[in-house]
């Protein structure tokens, strides 16, 4: 049982999933909430683990950030003068240790790096492979190295600092791993998969008590490269570096990026998965998150028959990374199941409210602790619309941003077989319960963040007919996600009531082309009317606050990649500028389009599927 906590009653209504809920919904439309395909099979009032009701809050209404997760937070709440005074300014005396994993989890005893099947361990020690050619610092991250690792900003512009951040030194003391995990990808087991080209180099404590793993993408092969030569290139690094950061500064728990560092070593790629290779270089992202264990970790051990150590390493994720739960109690592992279903629902909702779509949702990159983790293929959502895939190679769209929850359930599903043999039968009625509350706790969340966009206060029926009935005429217009509501944070309610759209929220006017915008404006303004001791600059100060003026649009990381691929990273650092304050107008990004309509020549733009 959940320490300090005690078992609970979830009673969540659920407007969605009622047997005649389609014949509430006045218009026809597709959006992201409905397009769900849960079955019915709801039960409101099922007894389910403490930590769904002691997680919940019922006062989040009217704010998207109340509920932002805790995972993968640095808590750099110091004083100025107490922070620099701490920052390292060298790495001679900068530590990084693997005793805290490789004391209690096995290593392969095979210690030759070379691609193999590998049995009954956690980990393969596996050292980078240095790059042959010059290597070039592309961009770090000011808050990574200093709120996180504690490095004085300095610190990046010493070769050492390179060396470390690029594979070709490792800090004395450590000793670098690449984890042993497999995966269901595109819905098929696939068996061993693994960090076929990621090092994890240590583990960092920070002033602050944090611990924080460190890991190389792109720093070469391990016994896990299957195919693969072990390298990332610079195109999808540097989207990587970019998203990871811009996805925390949204409130989106998310691995942090530190640094980012481009070579001349040739690393041919198909880029489209269509047999032309290309001459592209190699890149290395420095990641740091709380941990990378993701559900593949625990189901290669289920699907192997190797259930001692299962055990051996959901025990120690929860004692590690889940302090809620007493790793002493016997229903730990549903209590812990509890909590992944509830924190991937709300991580999930909050990939929605911003546009956000994975294209590669597998269960070997879904975080146990519902953080957003291996950034491959994504997008942030343009011209509305739920059937949006980020992705060029997923033919079948099952990774469209409509399906992404649904994807969520099926991978919680993963988690659970891969749970299966340490239950009793009790301990699974219980997790299939605890599963099949998911859509409750996803909708419930979608639904306050919408409501959020929208500056709604308080509750009320038709809440949800207000919502999908924008979002319909998004899609009928093709209006931009980001900027409707972005504009509709920005513009007066007399402006709305007149009709007159002013030029400069060019998204609101697409939007106003359709014969029904006039409906729903009245529909919006007579709802804003029951938000009960509110002004309309305190509802516009509170839907900026929460709707971003700015998201790595594809077009805007390609412009970044093709000046960076000349060594000229001045777009790369201007989009960190602009993307550490997403809510807040930027003169330079104004200057550069970055909130003005796709640009023509990007209209077209394929997102890569070769990393």
């Amino acid at each position: 049982m959940l320490r300090g906590a005690r078992r609970t009653v979830l009673n969540f209504p659920s407007p969605f999933l009622g047997e005649n809920w389609t014949q509430r919904i006045k218009f026809p439309f597709c959006c992201l909430i409905w397009r769900l395909q849960f079955p019915p099979l709801l039960l409101l009032g099922v007894t389910c683990h403490a930590v769904v009701g002691s997680l919940w809050r019922p006062s989040l209404q009217g704010n998207a950030n109340l509920l932002h997760l805790s995972r993968n937070r640095s808590n750099p709440e110091q004083g100025y003068c107490e922070r620099g005074a701490r920052l390292v300014s060298s790495l001679d005396f900068w530590t990084l240790s693997s005793e805290n994993l490789i004391a209690v989890l096995p290593t392969d005893p095979v210690k030759e790096n070379y691609v193999r099947k590998v049995k009954n361990c956690v980990f393969s020690i596996a050292f980078p492979t240095p790059f042959q050619s010059r290597v070039r610092l592309v961009a770090v991250s000011k808050e990574v190295l200093e709120d996180i690792l504690d490095l004085d900003l300095s610190v990046s512009e010493t070769d050492d600092f390179i060396q470390l951040v690029s594979g070709g030194k490792i800090v004395f003391g450590s000793i670098p791993l690449a984890h042993r995990y497999g995966g269901h990808q595109f819905g098929i087991w696939a068996d061993q998969l693994g960090d076929g080209r990621a090092h994890l180099i240590g583990i960092y404590m920070n002033r602050q008590g944090e611990k924080w793993e460190l890991q190389l993408k792109g720093s070469g092969k391990t016994p896990y490269s299957r195919n693969g030569d072990g390298r990332a290139i610079l195109r999808s690094s540097l989207r990587e570096f970019l998203c990871s950061e811009a996805m925390h500064y949204l409130g989106i728990p998310t691995s942090r990026a530190a640094s980012l560092v481009v070579s001349d070593d040739v690393v041919w790629r198909d880029q489209f998965y269509n047999g032309n290779l290309t001459k592209e270089r190699g890149a290395v992202v420095l990641r740091v998150a709380k941990s990378w264990f993701r559900i593949g970790s625990l189901e290669i051990l289920t699907h192997s028959g190797e259930l001692d150590l299962l055990r051996m390493l959901l025990d120690f994720i929860i004692q590690e990374y889940f302090p809620l739960v007493d790793v002493k109690e016997p229903n730990r592992y549903v209590d812990f199941f509890s909590i992944v279903v509830f924190e991937t629902a709300q991580l999930i909702a909050l990939w929605m409210s911003v546009g956000f779509a994975r294209g590669v949702c597998n269960t070997d990159n879904f975080s146990l602790l519902s953080i957003t983790i291996d950034y491959g293929p994504f997008g942030f959502m343009e011209a509305y619309n739920p059937d949006f895939v980020p992705n060029t190679s997923d033919d079948e769209r099952r990774y469209k941003i409509g399906n992404q929850a649904n994807i969520g359930m099926f991978n919680l599903n993963k988690l659970l077989q891969a749970l299966n043999p340490l239950l009793n039968p009790r301990q699974k009625q219980l997790v299939t319960q605890i599963l099949k509350e998911y859509p409750v706790l996803y909708y419930t969340r979608f639904r306050e963040l919408f409501k959020a966009k929208l500056g709604l206060l308080g509750k009320s029926e038709g809440d949800d007919d207000l919502i999908a009935f924008l979002l319909h005429l998004m899609e009928k217009t093709e209006a931009d996600f980001t900027m409707t509501f972005r504009q509709l944070s920005e513009i007066t309610q007399s402006q709305l009531q007149e009709l007159v759209i002013p030029q400069e929220f060019w998204a609101l006017k697409m939007i106003s082309k359709h014969k029904l915008f006039p409906a729903w404006v009245s529909q919006y303004l007579s709802r804003l009317k029951s938000n009960i001791s509110d002004s309309d600059s305190e509802r516009r100060k509170r839907m900026t606050a929460v709707n971003p003026r700015y998201v790595l649009k594809n077009w805007m990381a390609e412009s970044a990649v093709q000046k960076a691929e000349r060594n000229d990273f001045s777009e790369v650092h201007l989009l960190q500028q602009v993307l550490r304050h997403p809510f807040q107008k930027h003169s330079a990004a104004e200057r550069a389009g970055y909130s003005s309509p796709t640009p023509s020549w990007a209209r077209d733009l394929r997102v890569s599927c070769s990393s």
